[in-house]
């Protein structure tokens, strides 16, 4: 028996189409088509794609930005998990819902205003320098700026409340008499941590993990400003493709080498976790 939707179905899902079409799957088509060929040349062909395994630059910056990414996403659950647990396990809920207001800030000023916040306290003249040099503990200021150090920090700063959020929602509707059952039974906390609460949130976990890796590996602003010229982001390798060369083939090329290989990590990590798609995107 064949399911018939509803003309009210077609209506809510015309927006949802009209996002879609025009604005994500019509242009990542054409530049998916431009990817396959080169400029005063007909036909197609894939030296773009042959270009970025030949050219030792891109390459060894890609296997930078996806390595530095995992560390980002492992350190986002480090600091995530903690918050998380406190402030759905232990403080109040009078209170709760005041400090994960306060997590939200960072969304409310925007990534550019926040990664100007952390020049002026990382810079040569900034906050931190400025009172370990006023109470005599350095000389010289710290190279605290345009390093992989401030890079990481920013990305971590804009991308670890993207962690926090899933693990939330999966540890409010954990029982807390499931905890009080271990515990009575002898159970240390590390043992409860690791075998009735951490499984419980692995969906939260997964979805926050594939949430932060995209947003870092696909970042822009924070490797850039804050990183400076030394911290190589392939992001940049694809903006100076498209707007310093001017040359959008190799660079969608190379915007869907970034998709491709990206998209397979994240498979790889459902694979890996034993979660499915559908149950970490609920």
């Amino acid at each position: 028996m064949k399911r018939r939707f509803s003309p009210t179905f077609w209506l809510l899902m015309l927006p949802v189409l009209l996002w879609l079409l025009p604005l994500i799957l019509i242009p990542h088509i054409d530049l998916l088509i431009n990817s396959f060929k080169v400029e005063g040349q007909e036909g197609f062909t894939i030296q773009n794609y042959l270009d970025f395994f030949q050219n030792e630059i891109y390459w060894l910056t890609f296997v930078k930005t996806v390595a530095y990414a995992v560390g980002v996403t492992v350190l986002a659950f480090v600091v995530a998990f903690p918050v998380a647990f406190y402030l759905t396990k232990v403080v109040s809920p009078k209170y709760s819902a005041f400090l994960t207001m306060l997590l939200l800030i960072p969304i409310w000023v925007g990534e550019l205003i926040t990664i100007y916040g952390w020049m002026i306290i990382l810079g040569d003249h900034g906050i931190i320098n400025h009172f370990l040099m006023s109470i005599g503990l350095i000389e010289k200021p710290l190279p605290l700026l345009y390093n992989d150090f401030s890079m990481i920090l920013g990305l971590l700063y804009m991308s670890v409340l993207f962690m926090i959020i899933p693990i939330m929602s999966t540890l409010e509707s954990l029982d807390d008499s499931l905890i009080e059952a271990a515990s009575d039974l002898g159970a240390s906390k590390w043992t409860i941590l690791r075998r009735i609460v951490i499984p419980y949130c692995m969906p939260g976990i997964v979805s926050g993990s594939i949430i932060v890796f995209m947003l870092v590996i696909g970042d822009y602003l924070a490797p850039n400003i804050l990183g400076g010229k030394s911290s190589l982001w392939f992001t940049e390798q694809i903006y100076n493709q498209f707007l310093s060369t001017f040359n959008w083939n190799e660079g969608s090329a190379f915007g869907f080498l970034l998709l491709a290989i990206s998209s397979a990590i994240v498979w790889v990590v459902l694979k890996l976790s034993g979660q499915k798609l559908e149950r970490v995107g609920s």
